[in-house]
């Protein structure tokens, strides 16, 4: 179970100036290329005992202020984050032979831009909000169920949901973007933004 990665690389000359500009430019190959669900990414935080967890949600925006995605504040990930900011994201781009890994701390967004947000979302999304307790013990699907069907009669379609003062958004602002490129031989490149005070060094590291 090996694959031979491909030969063109990643030099220091082709990076952009800032780690957010040079993801722009990977997340559109990987849209262009058609990869299913592109802005997909692994988000992982740490419990007080220093215990780590991982899951993928979706990334939903991001520019040069960090990257942001939505989730209930009473979540796991919501609770961890609460306790310890620090965060990684990884965005697994395998048809690319491709990794994004970003490093930072998590903050949460404003309430009017969360509610911007969840205006966008699909009415059923919209509902699932409010009726998931996330990461919470649930007693049966049809549990959840009912409390969705509770909810779609309260709020029919076309009426408008209220974002749940529960659900919002975090923004991670980086502190280390690393951009992995697959080379044959398993040697591959791997350049890493740092951040250094109001700009970025880059550095390469050992595949």
């Amino acid at each position: 179970m090996r694959a031979h990665y491909r030969a063109e690389g990643l030099a220091e000359s082709d990076l952009a100036a800032s780690p957010y500009d040079q993801f722009a430019r990977w997340f559109k190959d990987a849209t262009v290329a058609g990869l299913h669900e592109p802005n997909a990414m692994v988000v992982s935080t740490v419990d007080p005992a220093g215990r780590p967890s991982s899951r993928t949600v979706l990334l939903k925006a991001f520019d040069d202020r960090g990257f942001v995605f939505f989730t209930n504040y009473n979540s796991r990930k919501g609770r961890e984050l609460a306790d310890n900011p620090a965060i990684s994201l990884l965005f697994p781009w395998h048809p690319l032979a491709r990794q994004v890994v970003v490093t930072g701390a998590a903050e949460r967004i404003g309430r009017d831009e969360t509610a911007a947000y969840f205006r966008t979302r699909p009415h059923g999304s919209q509902l699932g909000a409010w009726a998931s307790d996330q990461s919470a013990r649930v007693a049966s699907r049809e549990e959840l169920e009912r409390a969705y069907e509770e909810l779609a009669a309260r709020y029919p379609e076309g009426e408008q949901v209220p974002a749940p003062p529960h659900w919002g958004g975090y923004r991670i602002a980086a502190e280390t973007v690393e951009f992995w490129q697959g080379r044959l031989n398993r040697l591959h490149d791997r350049l890493r933004y740092v951040r250094a005070g109001d700009g970025w060094s880059v550095e390469r590291l050992a595949p």
